[in-house]
């Protein structure tokens, strides 16, 4: 059987003939092409010879490595928001015991809000860099690099699992978010530069990326629960949490090493390594993508990335975590022990990667709808609906409208699946509406809109922390 083969049409890749008719083959690039199958095209086709034919995907490896990825570039995040048992004994005053009671302090009140401050601002900065270094450094240092960072910040984190820090809490606490903001600037840099790459295969590959981001937030949140239910200590639970992450780490150093040598993914990024090296030919010597061509086509898609992530993570998981059950003083486990934990960030992720995976089949509204801004705005009223639920403490704002464990059930379900599909849209449209050769720093581009988003949202939640 013939090496090549028609790609299929799918809904996966419904956009692509669309996005992708500007960008004609002209004459002098069909004559220069090598390609054993290039009699059999069409003269004077508008559809690059990388989307008309490539090897198949055998086995869906190349869907699967890039799905772990996705996995691997928000796993560290997931995994310190997640622990949230493990930093309040931590942070609090029973670190000399083995005791799961929690006691209050400063510091593990407003832990969170602080967390995702240190997580998001290293990663906008990070973006930028990864923006600047697209075409100057390679995807493979970029990546692997970020990755043995964040392996190396890890297996510090897991050391200190088992280090008493009841006599230096002030210190740990400031250590942690600097260890969270290492992380986060790495995962970035990894995540913009695998998301970059992924802009220059079919759309059903970013797909599998963002899908993967949002599956590693159920796993984190999986895992945590079963290390609360298995662990006697909260010490033990916290060892075996941060070393399950160790592990997938260096299971995605090794899945991203596999990636060349597979046909289908050496296809698509020798074609655009042909591409990048023909604009870098003809362009003007500059090494760094141009910014304006790309806005003009993605601002609004980009926008709206920044939007939805600026909601979600005003909410999530400063405010979410924070709502307890109203039958907490019943003393069941359900309403202490599990219910942050299965209410929180297990509904969320679950939501929130069922709406991302349903971007597989259903691509409505597409990339030049005014409908999409429209329902991204409208997600707004998710702030004051989780605001009202049962936070507790509450300092200030001592109204509870919806005081009933219902309602942060539902309230999080629609918060996790309205990110999940209203934020994977746009990421997944903007690299295939620009021209092939930007479709890289496109894709760093549009994880700049997404974290910039979370970074401006995180400062939002502390200020309602502070309020509520």
């Amino acid at each position: 059987m013939d090496d090549t083969e028609p790609v299929q049409p799918s809904l996966n890749s419904s956009y692509v003939p669309t996005t992708l008719s500007n960008h004609h083959v002209s004459e002098d690039e069909e004559s220069d092409d090598q390609s054993p199958s290039s009699s059999l095209l069409p003269k004077h086709s508008s559809v690059p010879l990388a989307v008309r034919y490539s090897p198949g995907d055998s086995y869906c490896f190349v869907y699967i490595i890039f799905f772990l990825m996705g996995i691997g570039s928000l796993l560290p995040w997931n995994f310190f928001i997640t622990a949230k048992h493990y930093w309040l004994y931590k942070l609090s005053n029973n670190t000399h015991g083995s005791s799961n009671k929690e006691h209050r302090s400063d510091l593990s009140d407003y832990f969170e809000s602080y967390l995702a401050i240190a997580s998001t601002i290293p990663s906008v900065l990070c973006l930028i860099l990864n923006y600047v270094l697209v075409n100057r450094l390679s995807s493979n240092v970029r990546i692997l690099s970020s990755l043995f960072v964040i392996l190396v910040v890890f297996v510090v984190t897991t050391v200190l699992v088992k280090v008493d820090v009841s006599d230096s809490r002030t210190e740990f606490f400031i250590g942690t978010l600097a260890s969270v903001a290492v992380v986060s600037g790495a995962s970035n840099l990894f995540s913009g530069s695998v998301f970059g790459i992924s802009g220059h295969f079919p759309m059903r590959i970013s797909q599998a990326l963002i899908s993967g981001q949002a599956m590693g937030g159920t796993l984190s949140a999986v895992a945590s629960i079963l290390d609360l239910a298995l662990a006697k200590d909260v010490a033990d639970s916290a060892l075996a949490y941060f070393l399950t992450a160790d592990v997938f780490i260096l299971l995605c150093i090794m899945t991203y090493l596999l990636l060349p040598k597979l046909a289908y993914s050496r296809h698509y990024m020798l074609a655009a390594t042909g591409d990048g090296g023909a604009a870098a030919g003809t362009g003007s010597g500059v090494s760094v993508p141009p910014l304006q061509p790309i806005l003009r086509k993605t601002w609004v898609l980009g926008l709206s990335v920044f939007y939805v992530f600026f909601i979600s993570i005003m909410v999530f998981p400063a405010v979410s975590s924070g709502i307890q059950s109203v039958n907490k003083a019943s003393g069941s486990p359900w309403t202490t022990t599990y219910f942050v934990p299965l209410t929180s960030f297990l509904l969320y992720n679950v939501a929130d990667f069922c709406g991302r995976q349903a971007t597989a089949w259903l691509q409505v509204p597409g990339p030049t709808s005014r409908v999409l801004p429209v329902l991204v705005v409208c997600r707004s009223v998710m702030v004051p609906l989780l605001m009202f639920c049962n936070f507790q403490p509450r300092d200030h704002l001592h109204t509870v409208l919806f005081g009933h464990d219902v309602y942060p059930v539902v309230f999080n379900c629609l918060l996790g699946l309205t990110n999940g599909y209203l934020g994977t849209l746009p990421m997944i449209y903007g690299p295939k509406v620009v021209p092939r050769e930007l479709a890289e720093a496109t894709g760093v581009v549009m994880s700049f809109f997404l974290t910039l988003g979370l970074a401006v949202g995180s400062a939002f939640s502390v200020l309602i922390v502070h309020c509520i």
